[in-house]
């Protein structure tokens, strides 16, 4: 899954498009021509203490990119990286295919009923709080307990709704230290009880650059590392900044493990 950042402050710089059509087309066909099997457009940037986006902002930034994507690669999988429901709604309209949802429904009561509605395909990840305040609730007692606790409910909830195509993501750097990032990752062989595609999303995230004393501009050697680690771990889907690099991990990935 390919990183398409429609945002003017998203943490890493060389991610960030504004909405020239002609960029966005360029940066979708490398990824695309690299192998990207979906792309995930987002206008909203959901970093740690991230200023907030009207509505009618993200719209403006996330709807014309998907229009102007579909009509060119008609076959490439859209992911729209969103927690507002009218978003999410316009942007299928429009042509998107899924929704990646960092709140797993949690900050729009209508996202759910409007994704069982929609019929369509349903990223769910874990967060606790907001993008603003996610950092200051990182007390867990036990936290791989809590977070499978809190995806068996959102299942249940989901199998209530008629949502039938779901994904997990454990949401590597929301409302997670370094230390508990790796503790998940470590452990996300435990995630399989619930039966459903797992998504990873580390790419040039803190926990990497942090830990390595680096840049996020210079964290693509530990992405990869982790990516890998992660594969071995049972992650069905990694969502990446730097898809031919990925691309390449999984290859040698199966390779090992055909």
């Amino acid at each position: 899954m390919g990183i398409l950042n429609l945002t003017p402050d998203s943490f890493f710089a060389r991610s960030r498009l504004d909405g020239n059509p002609d960029r966005i087309l360029s940066k979708a066909r490398a990824m695309i021509e690299d192998g990207a099997d979906f792309l995930d457009l987002g206008g909203y940037s959901t970093r740690p203490g991230a200023a907030e986006v009207s509505v009618e902002e993200e719209l403006d930034r996330v709807v014309p990119a998907v229009e102007t994507i579909r009509a060119e690669f008609p076959e490439i999988l859209i992911s729209i990286d969103t927690f507002r429901s009218k978003v999410a709604k316009e942007s299928i309209l429009a042509g998107a295919d899924l929704i990646n949802d960092i709140s797993s429904g949690d900050l729009d009561d209508d996202m759910l009923p409007m994704v069982a509605t929609l019929g369509v395909p349903y990223i769910s990840m874990h967060m606790r709080g907001n993008p603003k305040n996610m950092q200051n609730q990182t007390n867990y007692s036990d936290i791989l307990a809590e977070i499978l606790y809190y995806f068996s409910e959102k299942v249940d909830l989901f199998k209530k709704l008629g949502i039938k195509d779901v994904i997990i993501d454990p949401g590597f750097g929301f409302a997670k230290s370094i230390e508990q990032n790796y503790f998940l990752l470590k452990n996300l062989r435990s995630f399989e009880v619930l039966e459903l595609p797992l998504l990873v999303g580390i790419s040039r995230k803190s926990m990497i650059y942090k830990n390595l004393a680096i840049q996020a501009s210079e964290a693509l050697n530990g992405t990869t590392a982790l990516n890998m680690f992660a594969l071995t771990q049972g992650a069905n889907l990694l969502r990446v900044h730097d898809v031919k690099e990925a691309k390449e991990t999984i290859k040698l990935f199966e390779q090992l493990y055909p």
